[in-house]
């Protein structure tokens, strides 16, 4: 049997200790499947009296990461430290830079820093591993990076936030407010105090960057995404979505257009009967369309200390199972000096149009307004509908349209020309339709 795989675990967090305590439980199990032990060596965290578990005695103990990874007797250093700048990006940095392997579950330093860093990590020949930086326990990266190959992606679209899905699903299922499902998944755990990074897509605009990078060939590019999040998001959004037979998810879609790359986080209908309107709550899903084997559909635990340690461990395992002299492949599936750079394309007509939500005053003239300020964009609707208990106020009414696919400039200009006319109570509601599987 081959030496054992030595590993030192920097961050002890729910993911960091959910990671010793399995590597610990399932020790006979990964032994067998790797051809040679897995064992912690050394650790990392701020607490050292703190209970999490796992009898961590045997493993030598550091205050820094960054002096774990440069001089501590390991072969795998395993980031679960936060943040994109400080000891997280110090520790992975030191670590191969010392020619160690490393996993990571940091999306936030992989958007920012990830290019840079797998130039490190080919240069040494090491592997930098961060299956679970994107959506949790499901195996996406290895999908993308390993089993598509031969594949062109021409899309990659997905619910990669748990958080706001969960808040959606109660939305739907139980007939709640937004702030209502929100507080509640905070009692629960799946949101933060501060829900900003969740609820508003950055979370979510990380991981597609992500994706985004290893579909297309393009340098990481999370700071130039089209974001929207969901805190707009109504029951009266929820309902009408119902009605039109559709269900309202976040999504993050990146794909290939004639004029580059298209990312986007936002709200989107998805039709009902399609399989990604039936991930509910924390679950994850993420949708690969390719030229060869078509559209496939990888759906699973997206958060949660068990999940994401149990991508962590995946690719600890597949360190252990590669050999001194095994030229291994790049970080983002080519070699990263190779990426080229990122070329943001116009967003384009979208297949299915849009859904749009006015409450406007109960007044002659305002419908034939609204219509008339779509026909001078040349927008096609498919219904126009007037719901006149659609609010509380008898002055008000509820103005529902579902144009045919059409431009988002069209559609921003158009609602921006009934917003000046003056006929709106509130902010209109802007929601894209997204062909699905």
């Amino acid at each position: 049997m081959a030496e054992a795989l030595r590993v030192g675990i920097a961050g002890l967090g729910t993911v960091g200790a959910s990671v010793a305590r399995l590597l610990a439980t399932k020790a006979s199990e990964l032994t067998r499947q790797c051809g040679r032990d897995l064992v912690v060596t050394a650790v990392s965290a701020r607490s050292r009296g703190r209970d999490r578990g796992v009898d961590l005695s045997g493993a030598q103990w550091f205050d820094d990461p960054v002096e774990m990874a440069k001089s501590a007797p390991i072969d795998v250093f395993v980031g679960l430290i936060g943040g994109d700048e400080g000891p997280a990006r110090a520790g992975v940095k030191a670590a191969l830079e010392a020619s160690r392997h490393v996993v990571t579950a940091n999306k936030a330093l992989l958007a920012k820093h990830g290019v840079s860093l797998a130039e490190v990590a080919e240069k040494r020949g090491v592997l930098l591993n961060y299956e679970a930086a994107v959506a949790g326990g499901i195996p996406v990266i290895k999908t993308m990076r390993e089993a598509l190959a031969g594949n062109s992606v021409t899309r990659v679209f997905g619910i990669l936030n748990g958080t706001c899905n969960y808040i959606l699903t109660r939305m739907e299922a139980e007939g709640l407010s937004f702030d209502a499902c929100l507080k509640d998944a905070q009692r629960l755990g799946y949101a933060e105090a501060d829900p900003t990074f969740d609820i508003e897509g950055h979370d979510t605009a990380h991981k597609l960057s992500i994706l985004s990078s290893l579909a297309f060939g393009h340098r990481i590019a999370a700071d130039d995404i089209y974001l929207e999040g969901i805190s707009n998001i109504t029951q009266a959004d929820i309902r009408a979505a119902g009605e039109l037979g559709y269900r309202i998810k976040l999504l993050g879609v990146a794909q290939r257009t004639d004029s580059g790359v298209e990312q986007r986080v936002h709200p989107t209908m998805v039709p009902t009967a399609s399989v990604i309107a039936q991930v509910h709550g924390v679950t994850n899903a993420v949708a690969i369309e390719t030229d060869i084997l078509g559209e496939l559909l990888l759906s699973g635990p997206g958060a949660g200390g068990n999940a994401t340690a149990s991508a962590v461990i995946g690719d600890i395992a597949d360190i252990a199972k590669s050999r001194p002299g095994f030229q291994h492949g790049p970080v983002f599936g080519r070699p990263a000096k190779e990426l080229a750079p990122y070329k943001k394309a116009l967003m384009r007509a979208h297949a299915g149009g849009y859904f749009i939500r006015f409450t406007v005053h109960d007044r002659i003239g305002v419908f034939a307004a609204i219509a008339k300020r779509m026909a001078d964009n040349e927008i096609s609707l498919e219904s126009i509908v007037q719901h006149a208990g659609g609010t509380a106020d008898a002055t008000q009414k509820t103005v529902i349209l579902v144009t045919h696919e059409t431009t988002e400039a069209a559609v921003r200009k158009a609602v921006d020309g009934v917003t000046k006319d003056g006929h709106l109570v509130d902010k209109p509601q802007v929601i894209r339709i997204e062909r699905a599987g």
